[in-house]
């Protein structure tokens, strides 16, 4: 990844297996998981989607969304007592793609995003 053109941001901690009601349904964050990824540290979220209120149907699925990788843990807190942590955000293609495999694989989630 290029570092000289990174691109930092504050991810502020949700609270975990907490329904968020949406549109045609709720989705649930369930882990914040840590990975190691060459010399970096990768913060993904999984969870789950449940549309129950949509005009074309039913259904569910897992997916993953890949926020960033740390820079600093848990650094700070909101006003409101969250946690936040500074992450650079992945733009890098290739890169996203490498991650994106290597938690396929161990989570076995066909949807992986990245912020």
């Amino acid at each position: 990844m290029n570092k000289q053109r990174h691109e930092l941001k504050d991810y502020i901690h949700q609270d975990l297996n907490r329904e968020v009601s949406a549109i045609a349904g709720y989705y649930v964050l369930t882990n914040e998981i840590r990975l190691l990824f060459h010399e970096w540290e990768v913060l993904y979220l999984t969870g789950y989607v449940v549309l129950d209120n949509s005009c074309c149907g039913s259904g569910s699925f897992y997916y993953a969304i890949v926020p960033g990788i740390i820079v600093d843990w848990k650094y700070k807190k909101t006003d409101d007592g969250l946690p936040v942590s500074r992450l650079e955000l992945i733009r890098d293609e290739a890169v996203q793609n490498d991650i994106r495999l290597l938690i396929q694989k161990k989570e076995m989630f066909t949807q992986v995003n990245f912020q």
